[in-house]
């Protein structure tokens, strides 16, 4: 247990209100290396003292909820880093924190890509509920090893990243193996019935599924070697105007699915026919099943969805954390109440499940290698984010050797867990940023909280019944939450061109490509009938390799990002009136306000001067 304050002085750091964010602080752990008691003293002081069980943590301030017009003192809690021991009840509550800041995101991607409608694989629940508990259980051991790291012998390099980094399902496996799907559905890779009222009705295809793992799992050797690449080439690779634009992209064409589940879902339903089984969403044999978009639909996903923001105004630190479980929690009541819920796929799960339980069909497609490439470099660029934050939170360097270390780490890891993840039967398991913002508000960094999440990840997982659970949640309960999700991604990507100059140049690039991004998302068949059909497979399936790329956002706008960023001429140096002019959003903001403290700073000095 390490007082963050009492760190800053004791290695004559500058005055931490000087909050320099250039300075280098040294690991944590060659701080407090000569002060460690031994492993049994340790361990004796944990387990028979009421410091080793709770500490002096403020827990009040953890679960005081804000409430209007009552201020409080909030007293400074401890901060506690990577290497540094924590109370056993305190380890016990920030690992249940983690645990719900990242369970709703990691089996989000699985439930909508298993389910209905022509861009989704229309499994049974049974392989459905086994695909979230294999989900979980990845995740849960993935993250034991980005957090635990060690060197790979006879090396200088090294596996994992040492930090507290939760890994999952990335969100970015989405876009572009829902693209697949499509296009196997429509090319007769995957099979579909005519119903008698004319309604298509998708047949289950896990086999896409397999195409889809063994692709992946063959475009994650680039991330494996780009791993072992200098940082600085990354950086050049990937400007912030290409990172932060494929990720609004991404953002924007996860938001589609999100709605429509809040309407009722991504099945026959949504063409609201007349007659047959899809009358109701998300079908007629549903308990108190609706049609797609009903007012009680509407208003399921809205008290879901206000529920998180509600959270996020009154809510405690603890509260404002797990926000999206609440929501999900008030959402499972409402439809409950309202006889929504199918309990019998919980009753007739199985009590316990583990990997390999079932298995798909592993196959290369080539139509779809292009767009996973992207899909793993997506991954990558995120990676490099998530990890560089959470270096910064816990108080290690953000540049230098031991930095460059831990991110080669953290990338290699996050390769081979793509690979491992597609061998588990399950989508590509990279870290996940959602735990970055707990250890902000929490000033916990330990890695001691971050294995108690993993091991409730694994715990969760092999436990059918509680993926049964998760899958039996009606479907605008899940488009309430996941909308709050989807858009963070989006957020994020808005925050990152944030920092751009926004100079003519900029505008350009990133206006060209959401234009085209965009675009395609919102009407994703405007390409389907350019190319042409032919009986030839070799060439057919370059056609549909072309139609995937194009028919898919977030591919088009890197691809039209990065060309625009090399080609187009950088601008020549402007005169500082002309960019003051200029500058909008963040950036003027930003301006005005240093303009402002430099107005305050000469008028208090000519004050000072008078008075003399």
């Amino acid at each position: 247990m390490t007082d963050k304050k009492e760190i800053i002085h004791s290695i004559d750091l500058p005055d931490p209100e000087y909050n320099d964010p250039t300075h280098i602080y040294p690991p944590i752990e060659e701080m407090s290396s000569n002060t460690k008691p031994k492993f049994i003293n340790r361990l004796k002081h944990t387990i028979t003292t009421k410091d080793g069980w709770f500490g002096d943590y403020d827990y009040g301030a953890l679960c005081m909820p804000r409430i209007p017009c009552l201020k409080r003192e909030i007293k400074q809690s401890t901060f506690y880093g990577p290497n540094d021991s924590m109370p056993i009840v305190l380890a016990i509550i920030m690992g249940i924190q983690h645990f719900l800041a990242v369970v709703a995101g990691i089996i989000t991607p699985t439930i909508i890509l298993s389910g209905e409608g022509s861009m989704n694989l229309n499994l049974d629940q049974e392989t459905r509920q086994f695909m979230v508990s294999v989900s979980l259980i990845v995740s849960g051991l993935m993250s034991i090893i980005q957090i635990t790291r060690f060197k790979i012998p006879k090396t200088r390099f090294y596996f994992g990243i040492g930090l507290l980094q939760i890994a999952g399902v990335a969100f970015a496996n989405m876009p572009a193996s829902q693209a697949v799907v499509s296009n196997m559905y429509k090319n007769g890779h995957c099979p579909t019935e005519v119903l008698s009222d004319g309604t298509i009705n998708y047949l289950p295809c896990p086999d896409a599924f397999g195409a889809i793992l063994g692709t992946q799992m063959l475009c994650a050797l680039l991330n494996i070697v780009i791993s072992f690449m200098p940082q600085r080439i990354l950086r050049n690779m990937f400007p912030k105007i290409v990172t932060g634009t494929v990720l609004v992209v991404i953002g924007a064409s996860l938001i589609t699915t999100a709605m429509k589940n809040w309407a009722g879902g991504t099945g026959g339903c949504m063409d609201r026919p007349t007659s047959g089984e899809y009358q109701l969403c998300p079908n007629i044999y549903a308990p108190n099943a609706q049609a797609w978009g009903s007012p009680i639909n509407f208003g399921i996903g809205l008290a879901v969805f206000g529920t998180i923001l509600l959270i996020e105004i009154l809510g405690s630190i603890f509260m404002k954390n797990v926000s999206v479980v609440i929501g999900l929690i008030v959402g499972c009541i409402i439809t409950s109440c309202l006889g929504m819920f199918d309990t019998s796929s919980i009753t007739s799960a199985p009590a316990a499940t583990f990997l390999w339980v079932k298995t798909f069909k592993y196959s290369i497609y080539p139509p779809a290698i292009i767009p996973f490439l992207f899909t793993c470099l997506d991954m990558m660029i995120e990676c490099l984010g998530d990890l560089t934050a959470a270096s910064d939170l816990s108080g290690l360097p953000i540049e230098g050797k031991a930095f460059e270390e831990r991110m080669q780490g953290g990338l290699l890891c996050d390769g081979v867990s793509i690979i491992l993840s597609g061998l588990c039967s399950t989508m590509g398991v990279i870290t996940y940023s959602n735990n970055n913002g707990v250890i902000a508000v929490t000033q916990c960094a330990s890695r001691i909280a971050g294995l108690v999440c993993a091991f409730l990840l694994i715990i969760c997982g092999v436990f059918s019944k509680i993926s049964a659970g998760l899958l039996a949640i009606p479907n605008p309960v899940i488009g309430g939450m996941t909308l709050f999700i989807f858009s963070s991604v989006g957020t994020s990507g808005v925050r990152i061109l944030g920092y751009l100059d926004w100079t003519r140049r900029d505008r350009v690039i990133v206006a060209a490509s959401l234009a085209i991004g965009l675009g395609v998302t919102l009407v994703p068949d405007w390409f389907s009938y350019v190319m042409p059909t032919t009986t030839n497979e070799a060439a057919q399936g370059f056609y549909d390799s072309i139609n995937t790329i194009v028919e898919t956002g977030y591919i088009m706008a890197g691809l039209i990002s990065i060309i625009l960023n090399i080609i187009l001429p950088a601008d020549g140096k402007q005169p500082a009136s002309i960019n003051e002019r200029s500058l909008s959003g963040s950036s003027r903001l930003y301006h005005d306000q240093q303009k402002d403290c430099s107005v305050i700073v000469i008028e208090d000095a000519l004050e000072k001067k008078n008075s003399i």
